[in-house]
């Protein structure tokens, strides 16, 4: 079946892990799961200088890429002193298993047979690829969005692996404002003419679901003052809204670098986010959660506002709040980076370091 996802987007830097067979929450299990990751540093001999980056919904494993404005030399995360691992999700589209992937014993890609995933099982995912690398501990383990999510998850799923988290523009279960939003966009790749049971049914590119639905994103990703500074009412040459011509041009974009499916599976992923599901009740669940934790809110987050992270914040004993103020939205997180290393770095330095073990 024919990928609309662009290797060419995939660094050359990239490496491959074979995690073995992993049963899901679901009760399935997929055969033989890959995961794609990078590393930036190197694993220092106890193996406790490592931090793990969790990527947002289309994201991949190119933090430097995407999140430049964090690491390199006076930065929070630098590879002379941190071995910076960040790994493509599990039913990503960019190197790990996921719709893209052939289907064990047919001759096919997964599709819309790739089953319900979960943040958990991102992170059961990531946790081997972490032993795999001979990582004992984490420093920090830190990501915005669905990478927050990730971020959070490792601090209930693996408390004794993590030294601290770092949670941006995220809530500790998905609110119902967020799922209305993730269902509409997913309607519109399933309303597309070219959608049949999980792929599109021709070879001419998406260019109407999956753009309608990054469109619908953008709208939250963005705040009303940053489209309002940006666009108002201009038009262009063509007499068309510029804020139109944006939102169709990041649509288009979206088609040309990310698999539909994936982008399905990933959202009802983050659907599924609820730290408490399984665990008891929900603020019983978040005062175990005794990490130091900095949670990160964007001031103008229309998506998460901030009162998520401050609840998030209160309920966890070893948690503070910090604000990225900002005008930008959502995405703050991706453009406001030097006042985002200034928090993380500053959360950092307050954490205390481990302890080299003595020589006999």
């Amino acid at each position: 079946m024919k990928s609309y996802t662009s290797t060419g987007e995939i660094s050359a830097d990239t490496l491959y892990a074979s995690i073995g067979a992993l049963t899901l929450e679901s009760g399935d299990t997929l055969a033989d799961v890959t995961l794609a990751y990078r590393t930036w540093g190197t694993l220092n001999q106890r193996g406790d200088n490592a931090v793990l980056v969790c990527h947002a919904l289309t994201g991949s494993a190119d933090t430097d890429v995407w999140w430049p404005g964090l690491i390199g030399p006076g930065r929070t995360f630098n590879p002379a002193e941190d071995f910076v691992v960040c790994s493509n999700v599990l039913g990503g589209c960019y190197g790990s298993t996921g719709p893209l992937s052939p289907r064990p014993g047919v001759r096919e890609r997964y599709g819309g047979h790739f089953p319900q995933i979960t943040i958990r099982d991102m992170v059961n995912a990531q946790a081997r690829l972490l032993d795999n690398l001979g990582i004992r501990s984490l420093r920090v383990v830190t990501g915005a969005s669905m990478g927050g999510m990730q971020a959070l998850e490792w601090a209930a799923s693996y408390p004794e692996r993590v030294r601290a988290v770092a949670p941006i523009g995220v809530s500790g279960r998905h609110s119902a404002w967020c799922i209305a939003i993730s269902e509409s966009q997913r309607a519109a790749i399933v309303a597309d003419p070219k959608w049949r049971d999980g792929h599109y049914a021709s070879d001419a590119p998406p260019t109407d679901g999956l753009a309608v639905a990054r469109m619908i994103a953008m709208c939250s990703y963005r705040s009303w003052t940053n489209f309002d500074s940006r666009f108002a009412r201009r038009r262009n040459k063509e007499n068309q809204h510029e804020v139109a011509t944006y939102l169709n041009y990041h649509g288009l974009k979206l088609t040309r670098r990310f698999d539909a499916m994936s982008y399905m599976r990933l959202t009802e992923a983050m659907d599924s986010h609820d730290l408490a599901r399984g665990r008891g009740e929900y603020t019983a669940v978040l005062a175990g959660l005794t990490l130091p934790a900095l949670l990160v809110g964007v001031s103008s987050d229309l998506l998460y506002p901030p009162h998520e992270q401050r609840e998030l914040a209160n309920l966890m004993p070893g948690a503070e709040f910090a604000m990225l103020e900002s005008d930008h939205g959502h995405d703050s997180f991706l453009i406001d980076t030097a006042q985002l290393d200034q928090l993380l770095a500053g959360f950092l330095r307050a954490q205390p370091q481990p302890v080299a073990a003595k020589r006999a």
